[in-house]
C-alpha cells in the first residue's frame, strides 16, 4: 500500500518555527499551534481516548487532532499507552513535563477571563469548566467554611472539597460529602460564573442537590469572573 503523498502544506507544517532563541519562542514552537494547548487542557485531569478528546474539542477535525497529538508526542509533551484488559483501549496522557503546563493554562484562563469580549454564551466542556473553576475560586469567600461535595457533571463525578480556604477539585468521589450536586456544564457555568440563582435552576430541573442545600449554595458562590481589563486607549496621531 503506497504511502500518502505529502502536500506542500504538510511539509510547511512539519518545519514551522519562529527561529528565535528565546525560550518563550521555543515553547510556542512546541505548543503554540492552534488546538495544541486545548489538547493539553483536555488531558490535565487524566488520560483520555481519542474519541473522548474529540468530544471536548468540537471545533477541531479528527485529522487536526491526530496531527497535533503526533506533534505533542514527538516533542515529549504527550505520550500514549494501552490500558490493560478488559478495557484494552489506547489512551493519551501528559508526560510529567507536559503536566507542568497546568499552571500556564490556569494563568492563561484567568487572563482571558478579564477580556471584555469573553464569550459567556459559548458552550464549555466539563474539563475546561473544572479548570476554570480552579482558577476563578475566591479563597476569601471560603473563610471559615470546610465542606466536601460530590459534584456530577453529566455522567462524570468530581470531588469538590473546600478546606482552610483552599479548593480541591478533581475527578473522583469523596467518602462523606455534605451534598451531592448533579448538573450539566452550562448550568454549572451560569451558577458559578454567570450569577444565576440556585433556586431558579432547581425549579427548572437543571440541577439537583441531595443533602445540605445551603452549604451547596454557598459553595457555588465561591467563584467569580475577575474585573474586565480596562480598554486600551490610544491618543494622538501615530503617523
Amino acid at each position: 500500500m503506497p504511502l500518502r503523498q505529502l502536500h506542500q502544506s504538510d511539509l510547511e507544517e512539519s518545519v514551522r518555527t519562529y527561529g528565535d532563541g528565546c525560550p518563550a519562542a521555543h515553547a510556542l514552537d512546541l505548543v503554540g499551534e492552534r488546538w495544541s494547548l486545548l489538547i493539553v487542557r483536555e488531558l490535565l485531569l487524566g488520560p483520555k481516548r481519542f474519541t473522548d478528546l474529540r468530544g471536548g474539542l468540537d471545533g477541531a477535525s479528527a485529522n487536526v487532532i491526530s496531527q497535533r497529538l503526533r506533534e505533542l508526542e514527538s516533542h515529549g509533551v504527550v505520550t500514549r499507552r494501552r490500558l490493560p484488559p478488559p478495557a484494552a483501549s489506547k489512551v493519551y496522557e501528559l508526560t510529567e513535563w507536559g503536566r507542568e503546563l497546568e499552571g500556564v493554562i490556569v494563568r492563561l484562563l484567568r487572563w482571558g477571563a478579564r477580556s471584555a469580549g469573553m464569550p459567556l454564551d459559548t458552550p464549555i466542556g466539563a474539563d475546561a469548566l473544572i479548570l476554570s473553576l480552579r482558577g476563578l475560586f475566591m479563597p476569601v469567600a471560603a473563610q471559615g467554611f470546610d465542606a466536601a461535595f460530590e459534584l456530577w457533571i453529566e455522567d462524570r463525578p468530581f470531588i469538590a472539597e473546600v478546606l482552610d480556604s483552599s479548593l480541591i477539585l478533581a475527578p473522583g468521589r469523596p467518602e462523606h460529602p455534605h451534598a451531592v450536586i448533579r448538573t450539566d456544564p452550562e448550568t454549572l457555568k451560569r451558577l458559578t460564573l454567570g450569577g444565576r440563582s440556585l433556586d431558579v435552576s432547581l425549579h427548572a430541573g437543571r440541577i439537583t442537590v441531595q443533602g445540605d442545600q445551603a452549604m451547596a449554595e454557598r459553595f457555588l458562590g465561591m467563584f467569580r469572573l475577575p474585573e474586565p481589563a480596562a480598554a486600551s486607549r490610544i491618543d494622538g496621531d501615530l503617523t
